[in-house]
């Protein structure tokens, strides 16, 4: 088999075989295959595209390319959660004890951010002591023990999406659909959950800015993952503004404390019992999703989700104090006000014009060599649908001196309001 005539089949329009797919991953992963012919291949489908099938076929080879992780000693429902990523967007949080706290076991492997914000593990090492480095041994002893665990990606799982990735990232080939939902999906089967919901973001602040490319994407990633025998639920939600209050790393774990304590945002504790009602019917725990619902409130109201919390941040050699007093959360210097100039309605929130702000003051990288300050970021003040006058604070800056004024600006830029009252949409579409 020659990688020219699978370059040239594809760039004509034809449909891959599943041995020509395996052949492209193996050799490219080994290095027998070299990036000039990957990047010319990822060209192709992006432009040419794939079916699902071949999509099917990607992931596959892709989880095929490295370890897998083996949660059968695990007894019980596995379970798993994966945001497209946003803004604001800390649900592993919250939902994780939530779910936990009723005995499902949920197995996560989470990545850094690279952008506005970092990624759940960044936001996790604001709490002292945390370890996002657990050994797979490890990693299922505790999925057992304490019934959640979130951590580093260990081991050699999925390679040829590593690779793969780095690629498309340098070659423009990243938005194409069928090699988003096979890198994604390649990672969540090699990670061996049962039960998987996806949070595809939909809108300004997420890489899906559309709902009919989002519903592409979700049907694809859903069929993935039922051909091979997983079950997956598709949440579609909505990203034109930031999810909750806070944007930041310290903030966002502070608001994902206060949302298991019962003082959180109402969007992002509605999207956390939206999801997890699909893990807990699903593991066969409740008949419907409204009788899920009331339980994790229930849960939620009686602290078993918080001390669910407090036990996997122990677990992972974090200080569980840090939940019952977050004032020994690293704390910002200055905290700015950003005040609204005239009297109505909020009818956006430009959500990637709050990310960028919130980098620029230090809480994300543009490059994985850059450090985070997990002290700052910025919190809303108001939400779309709020009503405003003039003089009043639409966010809070939490800065330590760097871009503080060129980010408030940017923040400022982000609110727009007007005479009209908007209600805003959380979820957009639900896809299994």
């Amino acid at each position: 088999m020659l990688m020219t005539e699978i370059i040239e089949k594809k760039r004509d329009g034809y449909k891959l075989s599943k041995e020509e797919i395996e052949f492209f991953v193996e050799g490219y992963t080994a290095g027998s295959i070299p990036d000039y012919q990957a990047s010319a291949l990822c060209m192709a489908i992006y432009l040419r595209g794939m079916d699902d099938e071949e999509a099917t076929n990607l992931a596959i080879a892709m989880r095929d390319s490295g370890d897998k992780m083996d949660l059968s000693s695990i007894p019980g429902k596995k379970v798993d959660k994966h945001s497209t990523g946003g803004v604001g967007d800390k649900t592993s949080l919250v939902l994780a004890p939530l779910v936990a706290s009723f005995g499902l076991k949920f197995a996560k492997m989470s990545g850094r951010g690279l952008g506005h914000t970092g990624g759940t593990l960044d936001k996790l090492e604001s709490i002292k002591g945390f370890n996002i480095a657990v050994s797979p041994e490890d990693f299922i002893k505790q999925v057992k023990n304490v019934g959640m665990a979130i951590v580093g990606q260990t081991g050699n799982l999925t390679p040829a999406d590593k690779k793969l990735y780095a690629l498309r990232d340098v070659t423009a080939t990243v938005s194409t659909i069928p090699l988003i939902a096979s890198s994604i999906m390649s990672k969540k089967l090699a990670a061996g959950a049962d039960i998987i919901v996806l949070d595809v973001k939909v809108g300004a602040g997420a890489f899906m800015k559309n709902l009919s490319d989002a519903q592409h994407l979700a049907k694809l990633m859903v069929q993935i993952g039922d051909n091979c025998g997983r079950n997956v639920t598709a949440v579609l939600t909505n990203m034109e503004e930031p999810l909750g209050l806070a944007v930041g790393n310290a903030l966002e774990v502070i608001e994902a404390i206060n949302t298991l304590k019962g003082n959180g945002p109402k969007d992002l504790l509605d999207l956390c019992l939206e999801i997890g009602s699909y893990h807990l019917t699903d593991a066969g725990m409740f008949k419907t999703r409204e009788e899920a619902k009331e339980a994790m409130r229930e849960h939620i109201k009686n602290g078993s989700a918080l001390a669910k919390f407090k036990e996997f941040v122990a677990a992972q050699g974090g200080d569980a104090s840090f939940a019952d007093d977050v004032t020994k959360f690293a704390q910002a210097k200055e905290i700015k006000e950003v005040k609204a100039t005239k009297d109505g309605f909020i009818s956006h929130i430009d959500a990637l014009a709050i990310g960028h702000a919130a980098m620029l003051l230090g809480a994300g990288r543009e490059t994985m060599a850059d450090a985070i300050d997990p002290a700052v970021g910025i919190v809303l003040n108001k939400k779309v649908g709020d009503s405003v006058k003039a003089g009043e604070v639409l966010c809070y800056i939490y800065t330590n001196g760097k871009n503080t004024l060129e980010s408030s600006k940017k923040a400022f830029d982000a609110f727009e309001i007007s005479n009209t009252h908007v209600e805003p949409q959380l979820i957009l579409d639900v896809i299994r």
